[in-house]
């Protein structure tokens, strides 16, 4: 398959082994090494072009390393569909950390990111020193899960970017109201490749939905109001889309009660998920980069 955005590069492509044997893959941007890297955790379908522009932005003055999760990207496809699920990825990256020696970061998440991001915390408090949770929290609206439900894992083809751009607005168009057709076809050629026999294909596993759309539980693991807390000595920055129906005002209300280093930005006229590079949220990136080690 063909990644369209992967010419000439400021990243190295790199890779690590999962415990059960998969090569999973990460772009590696070099940074200062004196100071914390930053960890970018992509979402359920998408894969570490995400985060290209946030990654340049922030690299050279920090190591930026994004992972692509098994069954996205260049990462192999797991044999067992029952390992696509937030506690076994999260397992997949200790060990990428691990390897790399890496024991401060800095880590943003965006939706199953950040679930990961917060099982992180959890798992050793104190090593995650700043954090951007993007459209997600503990609580995930039953409705934003349902929607997601209705089309991951549907293995549909188009014939050019353009049919491809097209599907994506039809499903995610109230998320990004505002989008014009150059949009649609930047995010096009993030989520999707070019396949065998010359088709524009999404660039993940199918067999993601199967786990998750089995039972919430696969969605997002119980007690994660504990595992958020363990943030809590980290300045976070929450990004709400404004219309997300993911993560409801509420729950973004309570996780600034519980934290109150958390800074709320709200992306205007946007649901699941802001792109990261809406410049509120910029700011606040840059701001907590500027007060971590």
């Amino acid at each position: 398959m063909t990644d369209p955005t992967d010419t000439e590069r400021a990243w190295a492509h790199r890779h690590w082994q999962s415990a059960d044997g998969l090569k999973l893959h990460y772009r590696d941007y070099p940074g200062d090494a004196n100071k914390a890297p930053v960890l970018c955790l992509h979402g359920l379908t998408r894969n570490a072009r995400d985060f290209a522009e946030l990654a340049e932005r922030i690299a050279p003055s920090r190591r930026v390393i994004v992972p692509e999760m098994r069954g996205r990207g260049r990462s192999d496809y797991a044999k067992d569909s029952s390992t696509y699920n937030p506690v076994q990825y999260a397992a997949d990256v200790e060990l990428l950390l691990a390897e790399q020696g890496i024991e401060q970061f800095v880590a943003i998440g965006t939706s199953l990111g950040g679930l990961m991001t917060m099982l992180l915390a959890a798992t050793r408090p104190g090593r995650i020193v700043g954090a951007v949770l993007n459209d997600i929290g503990p609580v995930i609206d039953e409705d934003g899960l349902e929607a997601i439900r209705g089309y991951v894992g549907q293995g549909r083809s188009f014939q050019t970017w353009m049919h491809a751009a097209r599907a994506l607005k039809d499903v995610h168009g109230s998320a990004h109201p505002t989008f014009g057709i150059e949009d649609w076809l930047a995010m096009a050629k993030r989520v999707m490749v070019l396949g065998q026999g010359g088709r524009i294909v999404f660039d993940y596993d199918m067999a993601i939905a199967e786990p998750f759309s089995a039972a919430p539980s696969n969605a997002a693991p119980p007690d994660m109001w504990l595992a958020f807390e363990a943030l809590a000595t980290a300045p976070v920055v929450l990004v709400r889309g404004a219309q997300s129906n993911i993560l409801s005002p509420a729950t973004a209300m309570q996780m600034q009660a519980r934290n109150k280093q958390l800074v709320l930005v709200t992306v205007a006229d946007t649901g699941h998920a802001p792109l990261l590079s809406e410049p509120d949220v910029l700011v606040a990136i840059d701001r907590l980069l500027g007060h971590v080690p």
